[in-house]
């Protein structure tokens, strides 16, 4: 039975019989039945029924060019007529892989000039687990192993990532976090600030880090890793006076800095990188989504020069990789998606046209009864969803007004997502102004469905 004949029951039924679905309850959704997408183009996706949704999350923050770029499907069938696989691993390398890591050492910030590949955001935090602490080992420092991270981080859901990230949920399944990884708080002000300045703020969550250093003690830490800003938290964007902060504290004591420009890379900010945003100069930077705008798996971590350096020349063999690391097809697509990027000039557009305009249209949205905060940055956005402002108090149980939220913009054909009570969009970097004002409408329709169902 080809695709075209099978209905939306049809795809649900074997979808409930043979898919399990990753961060998804299964009986829930069962119920239901799953949405199934059958095309995309530009922002907008088409359901099995034909239903026509505006994509404001770019798939999993990562549709930066938009859907539907033959560019990018010629590369992926030009590079797979000519070499559909090799592997990196025995002194091998393909003209791609090499292209790609020479493409990357140009956009990222200008100490990072070499590249391991990985397959996801996931593996590429795995591989910074294991180079960070090689790194140390191979300079004489072998118990510089811990890792710090955040609180309600998301760095992934393998092993490490997930025990590299902050949140609880995931940490209560399967023994996590793994030893050797520990988490202090996160520059959250809206949810915890209370009635510090963000400024204030934003310096005590930095010196968290200072503090959890000297608690651990500085010859037993290896890095600190965090979002310039936490995605998957809730587009939790810090006070001005926490990176200058942080990026200091880890000069200071000789910690290595590890940016994860997972979700802020390649113009999500308006900026190639939040690196670049916030002025940072990491030592490593795991890199994914975007990289390739979700066509094809690819991610990679950047390594800065002294890294790069003592992994080189005095590191030996670095046990570590991925059969698919450098997949040829894989950086042939992520080649041609950075220089879309680039030679489109798409992320300046959003920095000084489009980022605005939607930055501008989006503060509006704090005018709505129900929104406590409304908060973004370039192409990113979130929305407080509270009972009342004044307190900031949310509704109860926390996380249902969230879902209906969610539910309602799904019915009126936006996809917006839900963070417990706070609603984010991380669009396509290629939306029109146009586009950007029918999502609004969308949203405040959303807004003001959700709002009457909760208070009649």
């Amino acid at each position: 039975m080809t695709q075209m004949q099978q209905s939306t029951a049809d795809w649900q039924a074997l979808d409930s019989a043979h898919f399990l679905h990753p961060f998804t309850d299964h009986k829930q959704m069962h119920a239901k039945g799953a949405r199934i997408i059958e095309k995309a183009d530009g922002v907008y996706l088409w359901d099995s029924d034909g239903n026509k949704i505006l994509d404001a999350m770019a798939g999993l923050w990562c549709v930066n060019v938009g859907y539907g770029r033959q560019e990018l499907v010629d590369a992926a069938r030009q590079q797979m007529e000519a070499l559909p696989y090799y592997n990196t691993f025995f002194q091998t390398a393909t003209p791609p892989v090499i292209e790609l890591s020479q493409l990357l050492s140009e956009v990222t910030p200008a100490n990072l000039n070499h590249a391991f590949f990985t397959n996801s955001g996931s593996e590429a935090n795995d591989t910074v687990v294991r180079m960070a602490r090689h790194y140390w080992a191979s300079l004489g420092q072998p118990d510089k192993q811990v890792i710090i991270s955040r609180k309600n981080a998301y760095h992934g859901s393998t092993m490490a990532g997930a025990s590299l990230g902050g949140m609880s949920t995931m940490h209560a399944q399967g023994g996590l976090p793994i030893p050797g990884i520990t988490h202090i708080g996160e520059p959250y002000w809206y949810q915890d600030g209370g009635a510090d300045s963000p400024e204030g703020y934003g310096l005590k969550m930095a010196q968290e880090l200072e503090q959890k250093i000297n608690e651990l003690g500085e010859h037993r830490v290896a890095a600190f890793i965090a979002e310039p800003i936490q995605g998957a938290g809730g587009v939790v964007i810090p006070p001005d006076t926490y990176w200058p902060e942080i990026s200091d504290i880890c000069r200071r004591y000789q910690i290595l800095l590890v940016a994860d420009e997972v979700i802020c890379g390649f113009g999500r900010t308006g900026k190639w990188f939040g690196s670049d945003y916030y002025n940072l100069q990491p030592d490593l930077m795991p890199i994914a989504k975007g990289l390739s705008s979700g066509y094809l798996p690819i991610a990679a971590v950047m390594v800065a020069d002294h890294v790069s350096r003592v992994l080189i020349e005095e590191g030996g063999e670095f046990f570590h990789g991925m059969t698919y690391s450098g997949h040829p097809a894989a950086c042939a697509v992520a080649c041609a998606n950075v220089r879309i990027l680039r030679d489109e000039k798409i992320i300046d557009h959003v920095d000084t046209v489009t980022g605005p305009y939607l930055q501008k249209k989006w503060k509006s949205l704090a005018d709505h009864p129900l929104v406590g905060e409304s908060r973004g940055l370039g192409f990113l956005g979130a929305l407080e969803l509270v009972r009342d402002k004044t307190t900031r108090t949310r509704y109860d149980p926390v996380g249902e007004t969230g879902t209906r939220c969610r539910d309602a913009c799904l019915r009126l054909g936006l996809v917006m997502r839900a963070v417990g009570d706070t609603m984010i969009i991380s669009p396509p970097l290629i939306m029109s102004e146009a586009e950007i004002d029918e999502m609004i409408a969308k949203v405040v329709q959303g807004l003001d469905e959700t709002y009457s169902g909760i208070t009649n």
